[in-house]
């Protein structure tokens, strides 16, 4: 079972090209699948992964640029072909919601599933919260309302340490409360602390997604330290007027904010049409930041 762990299914920009599909990659987090865009043919993608529809709960959409949204009517109605049942939810602003209700309505209306949606703004909130993880926003800067997201895996319990339990005596029915910090009292009035029972937990893992934007150098200590960063690097420092005056960054850029956000990891992605060899933005990126990894479709990175 996977812990914790990233798909990518579409890594191109708005030109579509032979090599690339338009933006869309999977959150896979103990089998809870969470995705975030959905450009066209991301339920092929999904397929060719072998990624369970069934577990694909919440798509979460940077912003309404088609590359990003163009794969849901399609998404969503595989999902009805294939009888998925219970609910979806997609987040999304506001005028998104009003657009995609209506195409829904038209390509989707009879779905064996409730499709629901959650409203986001363009500002620093925490939109969603489960056992599994702690989802907030962070305002970019795009031509159209835009947001990054940072998926933090909630803290995890302690591991019992055997030894010291058996040797303390304590109950299989004091097993939980031990993991979660309650010491344990022996039958002579000693008082052994949940420190002293149990070892570290694993780690807490956790990703960011700053998608579409201009480099924005402040939202550094907002983003991380994280294990790893997927920043856009549609251009080349070359091109570096283009990616400003069209909100995007560069490469180097999206190294300079791994940088400084403390990332252990840094994926480059939405790449420019313009371009014919994917290795000259991770180079680029490598004279700034070490470890970094070029997205392409069908790619698993495992995090942490």
């Amino acid at each position: 079972m996977a812990t914790f762990s990233l798909n990518v299914l579409g890594c191109g920009s708005a030109k579509p090209t032979p090599e690339h599909m338009p933006s869309c990659s999977v959150l896979n987090v103990r089998d809870s699948l969470y995705m975030i865009d959905c450009g066209e043919g991301a339920q092929l993608g999904l397929r060719r992964k072998g990624l369970k529809l069934n577990r694909l709960n919440h798509i979460f959409l940077t912003h309404l640029h088609g590359d990003h949204v163009f794969g849901l009517p399609g998404l969503l109605g595989t999902m009805g072909l294939m009888g998925r049942e219970g609910h979806i939810t997609i987040h999304t602003f506001e005028s998104g919601i009003r657009m995609l209700k209506e195409i829904i309505g038209y390509f989707c209306s009879d779905m064996p599933y409730e499709i629901r949606f959650n409203a986001i703004k363009a500002e620093r909130a925490v939109i969603y919260e489960d056992v599994r993880l702690r989802i907030r926003t962070i305002p970019l800067k795009h031509r159209v309302p835009c947001v990054g997201y940072v998926f933090e895996e909630q803290p995890k319990p302690r591991h019992l340490d055997m030894a010291a339990v058996n040797f303390h005596g304590v109950p299989r029915s004091m097993y939980s409360a031990i993991k979660s910090g309650e010491s344990f009292q022996k039958e002579n009035g000693l008082i052994i602390p949940a420190s002293a029972l149990t070892k570290p937990p694993t780690p807490s893992y956790s990703y960011a997604h700053i998608g579409d934007t201009s480099y924005i150098p402040a939202i550094a200590d907002e983003i991380g330290p994280v294990d790893l960063l997927y920043h856009e690097s549609t251009y080349l420092t070359q091109h570096e007027a283009d990616a400003k005056k069209r909100g995007h960054s560069t490469a180097r850029q999206a190294a300079m904010m791994a940088r400084d956000c403390g990332a252990k990891q840094l994926l480059l992605g939405h790449y420019s049409s313009r371009y014919k060899d994917d290795c000259l933005f991770a180079a680029e990126a490598r004279e700034v930041f070490p470890n970094v990894i070029s997205a392409r479709e069908g790619l698993t990175v495992n995090v942490g």
